[in-house]
């Protein structure tokens, strides 16, 4: 008898309540779900964008965009029985890889080392990075839209910046590059602004003329008459000379030639460096 009233009271207590106050505590607990749920969606959409411009940032400063393809090197001469025993000038041809970002090659610095001498050299239209002052023009002096022109004056002359207040000479052979395009389909290369995009091909000018050919007084490098005034880039790209060239661009990783000087260069005016 016992047994069954304990039956009949846990009977009584089966039913749920049920009115318009357990509506509302049921709304609102879908509502702060919703809410809940509304805010973690959101921060995770976040936290993933931050996470891809991290990934993608993190990905552009360690790769290196720049591609050299190959690097050249000559001699300055008086004829073809007279040449100097030392590379003068670089011609470095340069593109992007794959997939790359377009790149501003006046923000690029190329340095060359010989082992004795390291040149850090900037793009002979660069307006900034060799003024003393930023109202002063740092480009080198003459620059023009000839490309001709600006090799000439590369490996002929000096550019002194500033005023009769202050001013600074440098030997354009230790302090600049030029550049020359040879595919631009988009045309986004000018010599007033260098950029180039995947699929570009340039020629980077280097002088890299030895004291020796200066003093020697040769006549003609790379076809050009510089009628006996070559300017010394303070390198000896001599016979066996180990040659550390490095390109780093405004953002990402550089892009290294490294390659020993062959044991002569014959009769050869042009010289096959790299690869």
């Amino acid at each position: 008898m016992q047994q069954n009233d304990t039956i009949r009271k846990y009977k009584s207590h089966t039913g749920g309540q049920i009115g318009i106050g357990t509506l509302i505590i049921f709304i609102a607990m879908v509502l702060v779900a919703a809410v809940a749920a509304s805010v973690l969606i959101t921060t995770s959409g976040v936290l993933q964008q931050d996470a891809q411009a991290t990934g993608k940032e993190a990905t552009k400063e360690v790769s290196s965009n720049l591609m050299i393809q190959k690097v050249e090197g000559f001699r300055s001469k008086n004829s073809s029985a007279d040449m100097a025993n030392t590379v003068d000038l670089l011609k470095i041809t340069l593109g992007l890889r794959a997939a790359s970002e377009p790149v501003d090659l006046s923000a690029v610095v190329i340095s060359i080392t010989d082992g004795y001498q390291t040149n850090n050299v900037i793009y002979a239209g660069n307006k900034n990075s060799l003024a003393p002052r930023a109202d002063f023009d740092g480009n080198m002096s003459g620059f023009s839209t000839d490309k001709d022109v600006n090799l000439y004056k590369l490996v002929t002359e000096n550019t002194t910046i500033g005023n009769a207040e202050i001013n600074i000479t440098y030997t354009n052979a230790q302090y600049y590059f030029t550049v020359d395009t040879i595919r631009d389909e988009d045309d986004s290369f000018s010599q007033n602004s260098p950029v180039i995009t995947t699929g570009d091909f340039v020629v980077i000018y280097v002088a890299t003329v030895s004291p020796t050919s200066v003093s020697t007084g040769y006549t003609t490098l790379y076809e050009m008459n510089v009628t006996s005034s070559l300017q010394s880039s303070g390198l000896n790209l001599e016979p066996r000379a180990s040659i550390n060239l490095a390109m780093t661009p405004e953002s990402g990783a550089s892009s290294n030639a490294d390659f020993i000087l062959p044991t002569t260069f014959g009769s050869y005016e042009a010289v096959q460096l790299y690869p």
